[in-house]
């Protein structure tokens, strides 16, 4: 048992904290304000190899595996969590469900470019009301003419409006509820599919998160992704992998976060010394420290045993949990230190726990979590 990177892995671990630093640190709270999706990194993303981590080389990837993914993660969140969720959501959930349920042919046309950062990817599953209930999907799919025709909606979609390659699911046959729920690939400009309402969001503000709608949309059955009925099933392996993103990023978030309190709990002075000398402040920082470790931990878990090919349906809904809601606590805590100037946009705290907010509630909210968590315990019980 291995708690520590190897030296590539450290070695890339520097190399994207560097990279975040230079090219995304100056610009974080101006893209934030702006709400501005800085489509200008992907390039420079691309160039890295961090926007097809988990893919082998024969399809644009770097060939990597899921512990070098989650450091990417938690390495670009630490820094700008808006960056970090719009890598995760084109690698861990379209690129890698065209990758794990594509044809050879859908991997050569869309996961290739997708890998290689020169598309970006989009996922839709939840629907105005489908949320934790993604089974009850409204989306319907009708045959016609060799292919589908599809209605209905999706939001809360990252890269909805920017995004070049979208899966999403829809109704194939609504009598067999989940098992009648097929997955489609959608390509930007197609007749029919488009994207709607950009959500105005609390935290992660330079993520892009809109609506797509599909009016009478027809994709031919090649675009299908998946058996027919398989969607659903699919979709939840996907996220089995997804979560261990939302743990990366909140984990990332959380880093950020307390390397922002510590610092300041060095500069701001009360009493005559350093607030960090005060017991109050350390026990603080101690609890913070060890919560983050501990959420690291059950992250690493995750990507461990999932680059061992084993399910990880437990440990990534473990993981997700624990880090998404210690994010929260660690980022309250991190404005606390602060004082009034964590509740101000002059200092860092404030944006950190606006946006790990979002971690509790993406890919499966912490009730969700426990439920599958609950159930995994009692079946081996």
């Amino acid at each position: 048992m291995d708690f520590e990177l190897n030296d590539e892995q450290r070695q890339m671990k520097m190399s994207v904290r560097e990279f975040a630093e230079s090219e995304i640190a100056p610009h974080v709270m101006e893209w934030d304000e702006a709400q501005h999706f800085p489509i200008e990194l992907k390039p420079k993303l691309a160039a890295l190899g961090l926007m097809g981590v988990l893919f082998p080389e024969e399809y644009g990837g770097a060939g990597l595996g899921y512990v070098e993914y989650a450091t990417v993660i938690e390495e670009l969140s630490r820094v700008d969590g808006s960056v970090g969720i719009s890598v995760a959501a084109h690698t861990s959930l379209c690129s890698n469900h065209i990758y794990l349920f594509g044809t050879e042919e859908q991997k050569r046309k869309y996961l290739a470019p997708l890998a290689a950062g020169e598309h970006l990817g989009a996922w839709g599953l939840t629907e105005p009301g489908s949320g934790s209930d993604a089974s009850s999907t409204r989306t319907t799919a009708v045959r016609k003419d060799g292919g589908w025709v599809i209605n209905g909606s999706k939001n809360f979609i990252t890269h909805a409006i920017a995004g070049d390659t979208c899966v999403a699911f829809a109704s194939t046959d609504r009598t067999k509820l989940s098992k009648g729920i097929t997955g489609f690939i959608f390509e930007k400009g197609m007749k029919g599919f488009s994207p709607s309402k950009k959500e105005n969001k609390l935290g992660l503000r330079a993520s892009e998160t809109a609506s797509v709608v599909f009016e009478d949309c027809f994709v031919s059955d090649q675009n299908r992704l998946g058996e027919e009925g398989q969607g659903f099933r699919n979709a939840m392996e996907v996220l089995d992998g997804g979560r261990i993103s939302i743990a990366a990023l909140a984990v990332g978030i959380a880093q950020g976060a307390f390397e922002s309190a510590v610092r300041y709990s060095g500069e701001r002075h009360q009493f005559g010394k350093a607030i960090r000398e005060f017991q109050a402040i350390q026990f603080k920082l101690a609890d913070m420290g060890t919560q983050i470790d501990a959420a690291r931990l059950l992250m690493y878990r995750a990507a461990s045993l999932k680059d061992q090919g084993k399910r990880t349906t437990k440990a990534s809904s473990m993981a997700k949990l624990f880090a998404s809601e210690m994010g929260v606590r660690v980022c309250e805590e991190a404005i606390q230190i602060h004082g009034g100037y964590g509740y101000t946009k002059d200092y860092p705290a404030e944006k950190y726990w606006r946006d790990s907010k979002l971690c509790t509630i993406g890919e499966g909210t912490s009730e969700i979590q426990r439920i599958i968590i609950a159930r995994e315990i009692l079946k081996s019980s």
